[in-house]
This record gives C-alpha cells, sequence and structure tokens, in this order.
C-alpha cells in the first residue's frame, strides 16, 4: 500500500479476569494510507474498541496485556517508544480521538470554552511539546482561540463565541458530537480515530454528523479509523473496511466490493442480516464465543455452513483476492453475489 501512515502488524491484546485470561484480539493485522477512511466492523464483542484504544495506547495498564506485535505510525513502532513521550507528541497531537458518547464528552461543570481551551494549552500545534509547559503565554492563547473560533464556524455551529460561554447541557447531543470533531481537528492531526461517533445520536442528525466528517478530513488530508457496527454508516462514509470477528479480522476490502462482492462467509452473514422488504430480520445462527476460551483456528467456524476440520485446526493465512482485497478463510464464497447493503 502506497504512502502508509498506520500499520498494525500481528498484535495480540489480552486482558486479565476473575474468569481466566481473555483473549481479546488474535494476531490483527491490518493498514492504512493517508487520506484514507477506513471502517473497522463487526458485532458487539468484536474488538474494534480495544483495537482503537491500543493505537492510542490507553489501554488500561492494570489488566491490558500486549502479548506479540506491533503498531507502526509513520514508520515508529508506537508500543517500543517511551509512553511519556508518545502521550506529549503524538496522543491528542497527530493522533485524535471522537468517542462515542458526546453526552459523557464533557465535565458538566466547566464551560465549553474553558475546556476546549485546556485541550489547546498542551495540545494546540502553537503549543511546544513539552510536557514542562505551566503558563499559556496571551499572544498564544489569543491565536488559538481565533483557530478555536474558525473551526466551529467550519463544523457549522451557530454563533461560535456564544457556545462557548455555554455549558454541556446547553447544547444538544448533535451539536457536542460537532464540538468533538471540531477538537479533534484542532491539533493538525494525521489520524483521527472515531469510535462509533454516531451511536447516540438519531437518524437524522447522523447522516449529517457523517456527511460532515467525510467532507472535513478529505478537505484537510485526514485519516479517520471509523469504528462502528452500523453498516449503513460504513458505506456511507469509509473508502475500505476492515472485518473483525472475536478479535480476528477476517476481510479487508475496498467499500464498493466489500458490499458487493463479500468473500468471507462470516461478511456474508452480516450483510444478509440487515433488515430488508424480502426477508426482513434474521440474525447469525449462534453466538460470539468467549473469548477465555475462544474456538481454535478460525473462530468463526462454529457459526459458519462452510466449516470442515482444517477450520477448527488452524486460522488461515491472509490471502490477496483482489487489489487491496484480503481475506482469511479456507473456503471462500466462490461465486459472491451482490450483498443487499449495496443498495
Amino acid at each position: 500500500m502506497s504512502d502508509r501512515l498506520l500499520a498494525v502488524d500481528d498484535l495480540t491484546v489480552s486482558f486479565s479476569s476473575d474468569a481466566g485470561r481473555v483473549q481479546v484480539l488474535d494476531h490483527v493485522t491490518f493498514a492504512m494510507s493517508r487520506g484514507e477512511i477506513v471502517g473497522l466492523v463487526g458485532e458487539s464483542g468484536s474488538g474494534k474498541t480495544t483495537l482503537a484504544r491500543a493505537i492510542l495506547g490507553i489501554l488500561p495498564a492494570n489488566a491490558a496485556h500486549i502479548e506479540s506485535g506491533g503498531i507502526r505510525f509513520e514508520g515508529e513502532d508506537l508500543l517500543q517508544a517511551d509512553p511519556a513521550d508518545i502521550a506529549t507528541r503524538v496522543r491528542g497531537r497527530t493522533i485524535t480521538f471522537v468517542p462515542q458518547d458526546p453526552f459523557t464528552s464533557f465535565n458538566p461543570v466547566f464551560t465549553i470554552g474553558s475546556q476546549i481551551m485546556e485541550l489547546m494549552k498542551w495540545k494546540s500545534p502553537l503549543a511546544p511539546p513539552s510536557s514542562g509547559l505551566s503558563r499559556y503565554a496571551r499572544t498564544r492563547r489569543k491565536a488559538d482561540r481565533v483557530k478555536v473560533i474558525e473551526l466551529l464556524k467550519t463544523v457549522q455551529l451557530p454563533d461560535p463565541e456564544a457556545m462557548l460561554a455555554k455549558y454541556p447541557h446547553e447544547v444538544s447531543g448533535g451539536q457536542r458530537q460537532r464540538l468533538m470533531i471540531a477538537m479533534a481537528l484542532m491539533t493538525d492531526p494525521k489520524l483521527i480515530i472515531a469510535d462509533e461517533p454516531t451511536t447516540a445520536l438519531d437518524v437524522t442528525i447522523q447522516a449529517q454528523i457523517l456527511k460532515l466528517l467525510r467532507q472535513l478530513t478529505r478537505e484537510r488530508g485526514v485519516s479517520v479509523l471509523f469504528t462502528t457496527h452500523d453498516l449503513g454508516a460504513a458505506h456511507e462514509i469509509c473508502d475500505r473496511i476492515c472485518v473483525l470477528y472475536a478479535g480476528q479480522e477476517v476481510e479487508t476490502a475496498p467499500a464498493g466490493r466489500f458490499f458487493a462482492h463479500p468473500s468471507h462467509p462470516y461478511t456474508r452473514s452480516l450483510l444478509d442480516s440487515l433488515p430488508s422488504r424480502e426477508h426482513g430480520i434474521r440474525g447469525i445462527r449462534g453466538e460470539i464465543p468467549a473469548l477465555v476460551n475462544p474456538p481454535a483456528g478460525c473462530r468463526f467456524h462454529p457459526r459458519c455452513d462452510r466449516a470442515t476440520g482444517e477450520c477448527s485446526a488452524l486460522r488461515p493465512s491472509e490471502t490477496a483476492v483482489g487489489d487491496l482485497h484480503t481475506l482469511r478463510c479456507y473456503h471462500p464464497l466462490s461465486q459472491p453475489e451482490p450483498a443487499s447493503a449495496a443498495s
């Protein structure tokens, strides 16, 4: 892949629990280019948020264990770098985050403006990348505030000056999510990780937020890692899609090919589970396995109609089936039919 920005290679993450070691990510590998919007999709519990948090370096230190692999951002392995240096130089600057729930993203006892300016004090492009910074020079604060107001206008928030004086409870959920997008862009990042950013919003506002996010990232050349269980949202915004199942990546494909010609049985099942007039609502038989003792080999094999003995013996290696289209499956769909989600 040309002009690679992020590469996750053979990443394995587990968590300690009372029931034993929870194997949340199992040798996950994927990459993304500059200016690309990549969707991480899959059922709840597939490992999407854990992968996003591993990239950000915010996994809980007392419970999470990175057992193998690397996360290379602009050629630098973030897992081998000094955590304090990454926290100062990368997280919140070149990699930013749009959270899932805009209702809990702000402290309710401080104004929106005070919280945004606190972010700019430490993470503004004008701020020196040093954890020892203590004072906020008046000239830099003034320049940062001008940038904040311009960005609030860019994300189509009315009367930015008045918005900064409000408390979080005084603005709607859609406005809060626009604020989150603006804050993610304020540090001129190269990668934004958006963790299901439209889940808490109604359908109309979702469409507006997706359109805005795609437009702004295109204009600024920012890459986006977009985690979601909503295939409709992925269809609207993503250039390429990576499918996770029970902590394993099973298929990665350009969005058009993903929806029109899925190759992995799980991908096909995901698309078939979308409601339609023809078959109504239907799910995927069985359940996601418990990750304390997950199935060997391909973790989807207990629910797969095409599974054979080799599927449970060893996880399939990655196979290229087209331009930027890879999958891990011993028995892919040989004659894929257009998926109903494409419409």
